[in-house]
């Protein structure tokens, strides 16, 4: 994907808090050009959250985003990608974990709709935690609802708790749902960790059927750890007590 609109603003209001001291990684090399037909909100979203300037102000000649999130406060941004077609200065496959040099490394990694095109999603979630340094945070936008076609997957909030919040045990600061477009009638809906309810979340009606990014936004902390098992709330609560709770292992979800 790239960096539109709406992710211009949920990272321009990131930065408002957050601003990483060390090295800083993008998951694939995002574009960033102007949306024309949007192009009011770019500065509506700078004076939102008291930050001077223009749209114009985070270009790069090449049409790429590092400019953008370094003059936001991201640093100095390295790219990782499967091969280096595109300049990625870190090649990896997140289809594997990653090698030990790159681990502990990033205080701050973004996502902007690389791993729903990545085969072995719980091998690329994994690596992420494993990259990240204590403390560091990790922000993902990918499919929701409506890309119909576009990736292998298509994600959904469940997995965002499930997996960041009771398997690593790391901080689940944001999620929600984020239509591509600023001007939906359907607007941004943050989900609360359907294991409070211990139903599944009742979305119908809620999310549009255009292009919808699941965002997201998880903290390492010192007691986040790498995943044992991961199981889906509803079911989870269901299976308490019964002689088969915890038989599906996230290990053999990767196998």
């Amino acid at each position: 994907m790239g960096i539109d609109c709406v992710l211009f603003d949920r990272l321009v209001e990131l930065s408002t808090r957050f601003q990483p001291k060390g090295r800083s990684l993008m998951l694939g090399r995002q574009s960033f050009r102007i949306q024309t037909q949007f192009r009011q909100f770019y500065e509506q979203s700078l004076k939102a959250h008291g930050i001077d300037g223009s749209r114009f102000d985070f270009l790069q000649d090449d049409g790429f985003s590092e400019h953008l999130l370094k003059k936001l406060g991201f640093g100095q941004v390295e790219t990782m990608d499967f091969s280096g077609y595109e300049g990625a200065q870190v090649i990896h496959d997140l289809n594997t974990l990653p090698p030990e040099e790159l681990e502990g490394q990033f205080d701050f990694i973004f996502d902007g709709g690389t791993i729903e095109h990545v085969f072995n999603v719980p091998n690329a979630l994994e690596s992420v935690l494993r990259m990240l340094k204590t403390g560091g945070r990790f922000v993902s936008a990918n499919g929701l609802n409506g890309w119909y076609g576009h990736g292998m997957y298509q994600f959904n909030p469940e997995l965002v708790w499930t997996f960041w919040k009771r398997a690593c045990n790391c901080n689940v600061i944001d999620c929600r749902a984020v239509p591509i477009e600023p001007s939906s009638e359907f607007g941004q809906i943050e989900f609360p960790d359907p294991a409070g309810s211990g139903v599944r979340l009742k979305l119908a009606n809620k999310i549009g059927p255009g292009r919808t990014y699941l965002y997201y936004e998880v903290e390492k902390t010192a007691e986040s750890h790498l995943p044992k098992y991961a199981l889906q709330s509803d079911y989870e609560t269901k299976w308490q007590g019964h002689d088969n709770a915890g038989d599906t292992r996230f290990d053999e979800m990767r196998a």
